[in-house]
């Protein structure tokens, strides 16, 4: 299972990746624009995905991969359970998320 340390790690080792406060939140960011955040000692992060890529991903592993309530999740936001996830499937869907906001030109 992975744990909020691994979620750090795999973060800042995308390119360009900040890791700043948001609220009462810790946010990894590219480009100033987030792609993920996650409250202290919680079992779950938000990652910001394409609404197709989430409406898939969901329906693939309901249990681990949720959409955020309400507007946010509509365009995209996503509670993914790290207890459900290997490391592995966790750093995909990362990498996923952060190209969802990266500039075109780090996904060259």
């Amino acid at each position: 299972m992975p744990t909020q340390a691994d979620v750090r790690r795999l973060a800042l080792a995308l390119p360009e990746t900040t890791e700043e406060p948001h609220f009462d939140l810790g946010s990894f960011r590219v480009n100033r624009k987030i792609f993920c955040t996650m409250a202290a000692d919680s079992p779950r992060i938000m990652l910001k995905l394409d609404p197709e890529d989430q409406r898939n991903l969901v329906a693939d592993n309901p249990a681990a991969i949720q959409p955020v309530p309400g507007y946010w999740g509509q365009k995209g936001s996503t509670h993914i359970q790290l207890g459900q996830l290997d490391e592995a499937r966790l750093a995909s869907l990362m990498r996923l998320a952060w190209a969802t906001v990266a500039p075109k030109r780090l996904l060259r």
